[in-house]
């Protein structure tokens, strides 16, 4: 396995954890540190959508131009 299916099996285990532990009464994760990692996970994904949706990059520019040749866009 890479490090990201590892990274993601990690997070995977600690957060089936925290959430039965959480029903006993007894989280390991305290809920301001999860509200902070959504909050940052969130903008992170936010920034990294709106990066991608749009022809910021050099690649994405060629794009645009391929698009507007063929009649596909404004």
């Amino acid at each position: 396995m890479d490090k990201a299916s590892i990274l993601r099996f990690v997070v995977a285990i600690l957060t089936a954890l925290n959430t039965v532990l959480t029903a006993l009464g007894k989280p390991i994760i305290p809920e301001e540190l999860i509200n902070a990692i959504v909050i940052i996970a969130g903008f992170g994904f936010e920034v990294y959508v709106m990066f991608k949706n749009n022809y910021l990059t050099k690649k994405g520019k060629a794009q645009k131009d391929v698009l507007k040749r063929a009649n596909l866009t404004k």
